[in-house]
């Protein structure tokens, strides 16, 4: 009888097991199977419930799968899927650090070359020194690049130009490969696999150079097509000209090249050049385009513009382009020019002796550039508002080429200076030849600009380019950008027939793309405005622009920053007119090789110098500060109407003069050796506001909380305020002490929440961050929140300054004590976990 028991146990034992298994068991998926369940993967690779029993009832051959399978199969193809793609990433991590650490072990080599050559030099200058039958020490042992351009030869015959072409090649070679420049890496620029490229300038030689190597993922005949399509991606060449191009030895050719590139500023003429250059391939499957300035004066600009142009020297420069196992190349770029800084103002000269600003401009630029068609080619990069990323670079190109056309205003494309009495701060100059509309509107005679040019003392390009950029209401009159845009229609009215229009002097920034490294966005600006009349309630007074703006990054030395805008329609085509204004500004000295990030009106520039930094760096760092200078060029166009010239040209002048003077107020209050009226001294390293201001967050926290705010290592004010600055959440504080409550502090992830600076922050209100839920909110909650000082706001939606929609998940507020605890200072906000919908 228990023999039976036991037996019955058993096979209701195997029973409950074997019909676990079959509802685990692995189904082997046939060939129709695979493809039916993967036609349904790509259109929803999770899909749910309901629809895997849709499936399963629409598909026979699944009928007798369970739903459970099913989504087990869905599953792992998922996860197949995530394994392919890291596989891939890892792939393409793994070439690049490949080429990497070939590029790096190419320059230890060319490094220790350049250590042997020098210990050489100084074993030769100690010899010399020692030796007394010879005092003067022979120079002889100097870089070949301070020797001169090159001997003269005849320009029209073919052999001494194949002789120039090899001996531009070893040169160009020598330099990019050897020791020929002594190399310095470029301040701020650290190589890796996420960089675009190792970058370098010249320590010590004639004229300024730049070199740069990186990786790219296109292949070398197609790169050398794009490099030597110069005005494509250097924004300042106007023109390349090829006059001759005939075949060299090895299946090479050379051509004589005529090239015109802009000046940047009213200031300064542009430069034009006279070149050879020459392609060949190595024996080593190397693509070699080379390029150096011919002696003789060669090809020169229309007897027009003889007057705006200063001939200068390209030195051997070019780019090496090595193909690489798996695909791509390893590209070299040379950029080694005597920019004749002779013939510019004493003050402009820092322009043309800087060998970082040929590394931004032109070397750096090149390879940001190839990077940027890669990816486009690969398909990494994303199309907005239906404009494919070809079309969008074109925009930029037009916008930046506009701009510079109106800046240099060079005779031979229509362009006259309006004569006037005296000297005048605003230059006027008439285009009659330039159409700026598509439609042929006889009212319209021409293109008139205003421009201008001044120096800045001790302003930031990169925070005044900001401010110009988020808060337009501070310096420009939305009427003007009215009639402009009405003139450019395709209409016959021009500025009397535009309706009355109040602007609120808002403005919604929409993005359209950026480059691969954020150096530059290009966006459409709509500022909203709203019909005087009853009878055009129904109409929209909107007024659109085309927006590029360059050159937000702080640390970029020797980068120039600009805004440039032009009025568009609201749907505007791919050949939209486009009359560029905006502002440009350079910097005129080098910043210091160790670099401060952040360097604003706010508490970063206290956070990245050790707590133990002396006077002596401190008085160092400020003086240096004080030293900055850079060069502001302002040009605004305007459509001309063929009996108004006198008119728009007072107004047009009037109007730079009114925009220079608001820049030259915001220049001081955002210049770090300036006084900014509501907020009082910069606060710095030793600060003791800004050391107090963080203890008081932190204290009043806890005390109201009963939890720490920040976890901090050390217990020291410098601690707490850096780590306050770099904290996750979004910590803003509110004053309630003026009759609207406005913010004066946020941290770094405030800031980057409302997308604006601390001297913005100082005009944004409290309520402007709401919706209608989050003000109903605070407002119910106000009075708990100062009667027992803190309180909790559930999750909602707040607007940044360029009015993009942040979603967060709670926002703690609490009362800021002073040190006595019974003054109240201000009032805290933390926003967690927030992001842009």
């Amino acid at each position: 009888m228990a023999m039976v028991a036991q037996m019955m146990h058993r096979e209701n034992s195997s029973g409950s097991i074997n019909k676990h298994l079959d509802s685990g068991k692995y189904v082997r998926y046939t060939t129709e199977q695979v493809e039916a369940l993967e036609r349904v993967y790509s259109e929803c690779p999770k899909p749910s419930s309901l629809r895997r029993q849709q499936l399963i009832r629409e598909c026979p051959i699944l009928s007798h799968i369970e739903p459970k399978q099913i989504k087990v199969w869905f599953q792992n193809r998922r996860c197949r899927e995530k394994q392919r793609k890291e596989s891939t990433r890892l792939q393409s991590v793994n070439r690049k650090l490949t080429a990497m650490n070939k590029l790096l072990m190419e320059e230890n080599d060319r490094l220790q070359k350049q250590v042997s050559q020098l210990v050489c030099e100084n074993t030769y200058m100690r010899q010399q020194l020692q030796s007394v039958s010879a005092p003067n020490a022979d120079a002889s042992c100097e870089s070949a690049v301070s020797a001169p351009l090159h001997s003269l030869r005849d320009a029209n015959n073919p052999a001494g130009l194949v002789s120039i072409a090899e001996e531009t090649l070893a040169e160009f070679l020598a330099k990019a490969t050897g020791t020929a420049v002594d190399w310095v890496q470029l301040p701020g620029m650290k190589p890796g696999p996420d960089s675009v490229g190792i970058f370098a300038i010249s320590q010590s030689c004639s004229g300024v150079a730049a070199r740069a190597c990186g990786l790219v993922s296109l292949e070398p005949t197609k790169i050398a097509e794009i490099l030597k399509d110069r005005p494509s991606w250097y924004r300042d060449c106007r023109s390349v000209e090829v006059f001759t191009m005939f075949p060299a030895g090895n299946g090479g050719t050379i051509e004589l090249l005529y090239t015109q590139t802009y000046a940047p500023t009213t200031l300064a003429p542009a430069r034009d050049f006279w070149t050879l250059r020459y392609t060949t391939t190595l024996t080593n499957g190397s693509l070699v385009v080379c390029e150096r300035s011919l002696s003789g004066s060669g090809a020169g600009p229309s007897v027009a513009a003889a007057s705006q142009f200063v001939r200068a020297d390209m030195l051997p420069s070019g780019y090496l382009i090595r193909p690489c196992e798996g695909g791509g190349s390893i590209i070299h770029i040379v950029d080694h020019l005597n920019l004749q800084a002779w013939s510019v103002p004493e003050v402009l000269r820092p322009l043309y002796e800087s060998s970082k600003v040929v590394a931004q401009k032109i070397t750096i630029s090149a390879l940001r550039y190839i990077r940027q068609i890669a990816q486009e080619t690969s398909g990494e990069v994303v199309c907005s508002l239906g404009r494919q990323p070809a079309v969008l670079r074109t925009f930029s190109q037009r916008l930046i080429r506009g701009f510079n056309d109106a800046i240099n205003g060079f005779n031979d494309d229509g362009w006259s200076i309006l004569s006037s009495e005296g000297a005048e701060d605003v230059t006027i100059a008439i285009n009659s030849s330039k159409n700026p509309t598509t439609s042929s509107n006889s009212l319209l005679g021409g293109v008139l600009c205003a421009k201008a040019s001044m120096l800045l003392q001790n302003v930031p390009p990169a925070v005044l380019v900001r401010f110009l950029r988020e808060h337009r209401s501070e310096w420009a009159d939305f009427n003007i950008d009215a009639y402009a845009a009405a003139s450019l229609k395709a209409s016959t009215y021009g500025c009397t027939g535009i309706r009355a229009t109040r602007f609120t002097g808002s403005q919604i920034i929409m993005p359209l793309g950026h480059t691969i490294e954020h150096e530059e966005m290009l966006e459409v600006i709509r500022l909203e405005g709203q019909p005087i009349s009853h009878e055009d309630a129904f109409a929209s007074r909107d007024i659109h622009l085309l927006q590029m703006c360059s050159g937000v990054d702080e640390n970029a030395v020797g980068a120039c920053s600009e805004l440039i805008f032009a009025p568009i329609d609201e749907m505007f085509p791919d050949d939209s007119p486009l009359l560029p204004s905006g502002f440009r500004i350079i910097p005129l000295h080098s910043k210091p090789d160790v670099l401060n990030t952040h360097k604003t009106l706010d508490l970063t520039s206290s956070l990245e110098v050790a707590p133990t930094s002396g006077s002596a760096a401190e008085n160092a760092e400020s003086s240096s500060s004080r030293n900055t200078r850079s060069v502001l060029t302002i040009a605004f166009q305007f459509p001309l109407e063929s009996n108004l010239h006198e008119n728009v040209a007072a107004m047009a002048r009037q109007y730079v003069r009114s925009v220079i003077s608001s820049v030259q107020r915001v220049a001081i209050a955002i210049s770090p050796s300036g006084l900014c009226p509501s907020v009082g001294p910069r606060l710095s390293a030793a600060s003791p506001e800004a050391l107090t201001l963080a203890n008081w967050i932190c204290q009043s926290y806890s005390c109201h909380v009963g939890s720490e705010l920040l976890q901090v290592e050390s217990a020291s004010s410098d601690s707490v305020l850096k780590t306050l600055w770099h904290h996750q959440d979004a910590i803003l504080c509110c004053s309630l002490k003026q009759a609207v409550p406005v913010f004066i502090f946020a941290n770094q992830a405030g800031l980057d929440m409302l997308e604006t600076t601390l001297v913005a922050l100082q005009d944004i209100t409290l309520d402007k961050i709401f919706d209608d839920l989050g003000r109903k909110a605070l407002f119910s909650e106000f009075a708990k929140i100062m009667q027992q000082g803190f309180g909790y706001l559930p999750g909602g939606i707040c607007m940044s300054t360029m009015g993009r929609h942040i979603s967060y998940e709670q926002a703690v507020v609490w009362k800021v004590f002073e040190a006595e605890e019974n003054t109240m200072h201000c009032l805290a906000f933390s926003f967690v976990n927030w992001s842009f919908v």
